[in-house]
């Protein structure tokens, strides 16, 4: 028992001397790198609807929290303060709807700013710095849009945007790492997103990047008589078809098994959903949006419905001009002007694992009748009385101008 005793009072000491270490390593992180002398800028691209994070790479030993600013273009008097002045915002991304104001959207942990489903407003120069003003590492972002994002399904013959060349700059798309397959067991879908880049030996020298003369089109590094490369190239997506195994499921254990065969031999079992299911009720003609829990824009995300493969091949948003039914960049689907038809069960796919399910009802909205209380009717109202007084009035100030244009003028003639 001592024995015992002695080795678990060795291994907590052990463990806090390790802790002890992680700490002081990650205190070594701010001593190992010196803040710059002239603040330079990051270069960083993402797609509209991304959530991405800014580490501030370098502060004083002494700072003990940071504040971000933001500013769309250096030097402008305009410029957003991103912080409680504690240096700790912290906002659940459960909550966080596109296209809301980025002051509902940001997160400050261990001194790193978090942006939630960034838009393309949210392009450019994000520093971080103290109260006083002093900045110590800034980042030059560029959120590129998905409204006219360039398709390429590899499995039609399909090929991605050729490079374009300039006089004074070339364009081109660097491509990430093709996501997993967004199914399993089934044939499911591969991605590939490709950002707009830019070279040219003519880029500003305060912005850094990767690679030298290379950042993406929408940086502030690009000079402004260049044309605008967003207007000559767009970014891109590539989709191709895959095939994986799913995973082994753990067999249950043979009591559980055999609980489970006798109260299907003594009566029905109850309907109990494969993942976790929500249940909603939308009414006929309305839109709706569905995301996929815990998803993000560059995971692999698919959709079914009840027994059906929901595609990107088909279904993906621009596929067809008049698509009622369309996932879109950001991995959600959407369904306007529900039908009847609409109701089932939508299942989600995260990173090749059905995680979620969606039971969907269609209802009819029984309609009421308007009575004086309602805020329509009382807004109705309000509105007609301010029309018949700003007619009424208008037709008087007439009147009286022709009545006195009148007496003015008959005294003239005689």
């Amino acid at each position: 028992m001592e024995s015992r005793l002695l080795g678990a009072a060795v291994l907590l000491c052990l463990v806090d001397v390790l802790h002890a270490f992680a700490i002081e390593e990650k205190e070594d992180v701010f001593k190992r790198m010196a803040c710059p002398a002239f603040l330079m800028f990051d270069n960083a691209a993402y797609l509209a609807d991304m959530t991405f994070e800014l580490p501030c790479n370098c502060k004083p030993e002494e700072v003990s929290s940071v504040i971000w600013y933001f500013q769309k273009n250096l030097g402008s008097h305009e410029t957003t303060v991103l912080t409680d002045f504690a240096g700790t915002v912290v906002v659940d991304s459960g909550h966080i709807h596109a296209g809301s104001d980025m002051l509902k959207r940001f997160s400050i942990r261990m001194f790193s700013l978090i942006v939630f489903r960034a838009q393309v407003t949210d392009s450019g120069h994000y520093m971080c710095g103290t109260k006083k003003g002093d900045f110590f590492y800034g980042y030059d972002v560029d959120v590129q849009p998905t409204k006219h994002i360039t398709v390429a399904f590899v499995d039609r013959g399909q090929h991605v945007q050729d490079d374009y060349t300039e006089k004074l700059f070339s364009l081109f798309t660097t491509f990430w790492d093709w996501t997993r397959c967004d199914r399993c067991g089934v044939r499911g879908e591969q991605r590939r997103i490709g950002l707009c880049y830019v070279q040219s030996a003519q880029l500003h020298p305060r912005y850094r990047a990767a690679v030298p003369n290379v950042t993406s089109c929408g940086s502030r590094a690009v000079p402004a008589h260049f044309q605008h490369p967003r207007r000559l190239r767009r970014p891109e997506v590539a989709i191709r078809s895959c095939l994986t195994p799913c995973l082994k499921e753990e067999v249950p254990e043979e009591g559980v098994q055999a609980i489970s065969n006798v109260i299907s031999k003594l009566g029905e079992k109850p309907w109990l959903p494969r993942v976790p299911t929500q249940f909603h009720k939308q009414p006929v003609g309305s839109g709706l949006i569905i995301a996929c829990p815990g998803a993000r824009p560059e995971h692999a995300v698919a959709w079914d419905k009840d027994s059906v493969w929901l595609y990107r091949s088909r279904y993906l948003v621009g596929v067809n001009r008049s698509m009622r039914v369309f996932i879109d960049h950001g991995n959600h689907l959407h369904i306007q002007r529900v039908r009847v038809s609409d109701g089932g069960t939508y299942f989600c796919w995260r990173e090749g694992e059905m995680v979620a399910g969606f039971r969907l009802s269609v209802i009819y909205q029984h309609r009421h009748r308007r009575t004086l209380n309602d805020p329509e009717t009382i807004y109705a109202v309000k509105i007609i009385g301010m029309s018949y007084v700003l007619i009424s009035i208008i037709f008087i100030v007439i009147h009286v101008c022709r009545c006195c244009w009148q007496v003015f003028r008959c005294p003239a003639r005689t």
